[in-house]
């Protein structure tokens, strides 16, 4: 994707599977919200090639965005609907384009309940809290029973109780072979919702995989808490496993208070994007050095 004569997304490939959850990651400015609306079909792209549900979005039509589900960080019309009404309004649109499995709208009492609204279904719109809100944007985006499903910081507002929920939902729609693509800030529940994660910086990814692979790539070093006779131990290793293992062969059963601390998603993805801006920083130097010289 190119603005004038920048670029904003060079190379970026990947591909997602039946019911897998995609975790799309980066700081703001990477072309996250780009890449996701070129997918959608609201963006067209400056070159390369896309295939969505093998459709490639920029000539997609009804049938096929019926087959798309779009949860955005905010809806704010509707006030005057209640509920109720509004999600069987909507979920009326997909009837024409229905299959067997093919945006199969939700029955409406069972999506109602899915996502936690049942004592709320009658309730004007505008009513509603900042979290019974975003309940509302995510049954909007899974009317139509996507095959695919877009999600934008999806369980923003929402509290524990109400996120935990919202989690289960996602597992629940991976076991039916919805493929989720999620952007998040929240790298907890990234690494909690996410098969694989992709990090973008600089308009291209600069990785790709699970939580555990990536913090592999990084040779991230976990640290080990122990104690042996009321004395404190602390010590970071590449192989925690390995560590353990030499420690109990040593102390055996003198060992108390073992804490093995694995690096989280949130150190290897700031030690990621770090590394690649450093690296960044040091070609345009070396590049300004080169026109200079």
């Amino acid at each position: 994707m190119r603005y004038g004569t920048t670029d904003v997304l060079n190379g970026v490939n990947f591909t997602a599977r039946p019911g897998e959850v995609v975790a799309l990651l980066g700081p703001n400015g990477a072309g996250k919200t780009t890449t996701i609306e070129i997918l959608e079909g609201f963006r067209m792209r400056s070159a390369g090639e896309v295939a969505v549900l093998g459709v490639d979005p920029a000539h997609g039509g009804e049938d096929w965005r019926a087959r798309l589900g779009v949860v955005l960080q905010s809806w704010r019309d509707h006030g005057q609907w209640r509920i109720r009404e509004l999600l069987g309004h909507l979920g009326e649109y997909y009837a024409p384009y229905s299959t067997d499995r093919i945006t199969r709208p939700w029955p409406l009492d069972e999506l109602i309940e899915v996502v936690g609204l049942t004592e709320h279904a009658h309730k004007k719109i505008a009513r509603l809290s900042g979290g019974q809100r975003r309940r509302l944007d995510v049954a909007i985006g899974i009317v139509g029973r996507p095959e695919l499903l877009f999600l934008d910081e999806p369980t923003a507002g929402f509290d524990p109780e109400a996120r935990r929920e919202f989690h289960d939902l996602v597992h629940r729609l991976a076991d039916q072979e919805t493929t989720i693509l999620l952007t998040t800030h929240d790298l907890d529940e990234a690494e909690k919702l996410a098969d694989r994660i992709l990090i973008l910086a600089g308009g291209t990814i600069i990785a790709d995989g699970t939580a555990d692979e990536l913090a592999r790539s990084m040779s991230t070093e976990a640290e080990v808490r122990w104690t042996v006779d009321g004395q404190r131990f602390v010590h970071s290793t590449h192989d925690a496993t390995a560590f353990v293992r030499d420690l109990f062969r040593e102390h055996d059963e003198a060992i108390g208070d073992l804490e093995v601390r694995r690096p989280s998603l949130e150190d290897v993805y700031m030690a990621m994007v770090r590394q690649f801006e450093a690296g960044q920083h040091e070609a345009a130097v070396r590049e300004f050095s080169e026109v200079t010289a």
